[in-house]
């Protein structure tokens, strides 16, 4: 890590010497820090801007790939047991077979659906993941006379009979093109039993009976401080669905595809983004700069936060892939979101490898229309052989009953059991943990493992920390020292910061940053009074929402339903923006010096109460930035709050080993740790001026 990343060109302490002179010289006195604006939601506006060079990109790739597994709770991806796999019913068709699946994604949750296999493949044959969205019943049921007709009459299906069902319509063509199709049920659908509907679509307020330290629920603030939820639950499936798929004999494993619509879009976008054997992608109405997916299923926190849909597709370039626009919030995709993507795919010189297909003519779908489009797609890219453009034919559909998995002889797992739901996520949670203790065992595995996942759920590295500058605006002569008040201005995220200096007119070239959970006002008292007369300078600081606005909780967006995934899926935490505003103050003391005047000598951080976790989390970032930190704890762990809208609720906080976790990534570093035991025998100003 390097110590001093390059900021502007202002020194801290060329500042506060030549203070008269330089002010006149400063940027304005402030940004309109923008974490004061309300919180971002699902509804906002989420552009892409395609990369100038690859190098750049890979970083970035690399970057937002680590926050969908981390968001997801998939880092470290969670053992992967036996998927047992049942395969029955074997259904003989007109030029394919349709069987009844299910395996174990994890012990005893079960991922249910039908395979689809041409009855005569020739060789190898390529490999199609079907995720559908949120159709009621998708695989399982057949749309009525009427709506089908409907759809024939505007031009979205072609056939009373097949035009009953999208999902078995596409699975049917796909089939008869020489193709098998994996087609699953998503959490609470057709099969998939055992998450109740209201759970994984529908969730609307916090339960209190699993809102507990132990055995706890979803969307408790357990279960997202351990980043457990419904969409990492699925995307899970998905990537089991395609270990499934290549135990199949006849898959070649290099020409495989997913597609899918709406939720089942979603699902695309993040398996693509995350699971490098698939060869081709087309996620359907979900690709947008607009709305990101309204549901609870589409959500997860730490997420979005500074990425998007169409980002999300950018990490499959550059292999084919294909999307679609609609009359709904893709419908600006062709100005908005895919010119960037062109761009990208351009880098790569595969311009001709994404493909946008028009349909702001049609409501939200994946029709006959837009299926033909990924049909013709699909035939080019896997050179399947067959006349372009690819037009679906007329198939029987089949209902509830020929489909299902579960008979008398392969019974149903228990529906929407409350104790399953607890067991599972306990599972969960003691297999991550396992592998972060494992890991924690050796520098490359903090290194590999635990730092580039705390550096997502705090949603910055040190080496981001920003360009900083000072403004000061009142100032005192106090003797033997001077005080200063100002705001740090961080111009790359738009951030400010209060700070308060009591600067010793004898200094030593050294400063303490003291953070109290009062900001400025907590700057008083006898250690701070000693620092001071040793020539230390002591600066403070009003970090978000704390000194006249402190006590305030995190904020949430309007959205009326208690899943803490519509906040923080798309905002960092308050205690997360709390610990970027002590970067912030790090970084400008490490400002390239001007002139005569030195870099301070050595930097310390202090911190107790809340503050003092924050000063922990700020410095495990930090690194050797800061020389000495001195942090009293108190013992607490993110783990064991009730609340997601605690001022110190993190998600993903309690996962890497909560607060102890934080100390490993400071064990190599000069550290002071009350809280946690023993007391230190030394004075905290004693060891501060060593």
């Amino acid at each position: 890590m390097e110590k001093f990343p390059m900021k502007r060109s202002l020194s801290a302490f060329t500042t506060l010497i030549a203070l008269p002179l330089m002010a006149a010289m400063l940027p304005p006195a402030h940004c309109e820090d923008v974490r004061q604006a309300p919180p971002k939601d699902l509804n906002g506006y989420f552009p892409f801007e395609a990369p100038k060079n690859l190098k750049d990109w890979d970083t970035r790739r690399e970057e937002v790939r680590r926050r969908i597994l981390v968001a997801e709770g998939l880092w470290p991806m969670p053992t992967k047991n036996p998927l047992n796999p049942v395969i029955h019913g074997k259904i003989e068709c007109d030029g394919y077979t349709i069987e009844k699946v299910y395996f174990e994604s994890a012990p005893g949750f079960y991922v249910t659906g039908n395979l689809y296999r041409p009855t005569h493949p020739k060789g190898k044959v390529p490999a199609i993941l079907l995720a559908h969205g949120h159709w009621q019943d998708a695989r399982l049921s057949l749309k009525d006379e009427k709506s089908t007709r409907e759809q024939i009459a505007i031009g979205g299906e072609r056939f009373e009979d097949g035009g009953r069902s999208v999902h078995q319509a596409l699975c049917v063509q796909a089939a008869r093109m020489g193709c098998v199709v994996w087609q699953w049920d998503m959490l609470s659908d057709s099969d998939s039993i055992q998450f109740s509907r209201e759970i994984v679509h529908g969730f609307k307020k916090q339960r209190p009976e699993v809102n507990t330290t132990e055995n706890w629920g979803l969307y408790s603030p357990q279960a997202e401080a351990h980043l457990q939820s419904i969409m990492g639950l699925q995307t899970l499936n998905a990537v089991r669905g395609l270990d499934f798929v290549l135990t199949l004999p006849e898959v070649d494993p290099q020409r495989i595809a997913v597609t899918g619509a709406s939720g089942g879009g979603t699902q695309t976008m993040l398996l693509s983004a995350i699971d490098d054997r698939l060869a081709l992608s087309f996620p359907v109405v979900m690709v947008s700069t607009s709305m990101q997916g309204g549901c609870t299923c589409e959500n997860t926190s730490l997420l979005r936060i500074g990425t998007g849909n169409v980002e999300f597709a950018a990490l499959f370039a550059p292999k084919p892939q294909g999307m679609n626009t609609a009359d709904d919030w893709t419908k600006e995709m062709a100005t908005k979101g895919f010119p960037d993507l062109e761009k990208l795919y351009s880098l790569y010189g595969k311009k001709d490898s994404v493909l946008l297909v028009r349909g702001e003519h049609f409501k939200h779908n994946y029709n006959a229309v837009t299926r033909s489009g990924f049909y013709t797609f699909l035939n080019k890219q896997f050179k399947l052989g067959f006349e372009s453009p690819v037009i679906e034919k007329d198939y029987h559909g089949l209902d509830r009953a020929a489909l299902t998995v579960w008979d008398a002889e392969h019974p149903a797992p228990k529906a929407a059991d409350p104790e399953f739901e607890k067991s599972l996520l306990r599972w969960f949670h003691d297999d991550a943990q396992a592998q972060i203790k494992k890991a924690a065992e050796t520098p490359e595995g903090v290194e590999s493992m635990i730092r580039p996942a705390i550096e997502i759920v705090l949603g910055r590295s040190y080496a981001q920390g920003g360009e900083v500058d000072w403004k000061l605006t009142d100032k005192k002569d106090l003797g033997k020292s001077i005080e200063m008040k100002g705001v740090l201005t961080n111009w790359t995220y738009k951030e400010e910061v209060p700070v308060c200096w009591l600067y010793p007119k004898d200094w030593k070239g050294r400063v303490a940053i003291w953070l109290d959970d009062q900001g400025i006002a907590g700057m008083k008292g006898k250690e701070i009074d000693e620092l001071v007369a040793a020539g230390v300078a002591v600066v403070g600081a009003d970090l978000i929402f704390q000194g006249q606005d402190a006590g305030k909780q995190n904020r949430v967006v309007e959205n009326p339903r208690e899943a803490p995934c519509y906040t923080y899926g798309y905002n960092d935490s308050l205690f997360a923006q709390r610990v970027h505003d002590v970067l912030s103050i790090i970084c400008f003391l490490h400002n390239t010096q001007v002139g005569d005047h030195p870099h301070p000598k050595s930097i310390a951080l202090v911190g107790s109460g809340q503050s003092g976790v924050i000063a922990l989390a700020a410095r495990a970032l930090a690194g050797s930035a800061v020389d000495r930190c001195a942090v009293d704890t108190g013992g607490f762990r993110f783990g064991k709050l009730t609340d997601y809208r605690d001022p110190m609720f993190v998600p993903g906080g309690a996962k890497y080993l909560d607060v102890p976790g934080l100390i490993l990534l400071n064990s190599k570093l000069a550290l002071r740790l009350e809280g946690e035991g023993e007391k230190p025998a030394d004075s905290k100003v004693a060891w501060l001026k060593q």
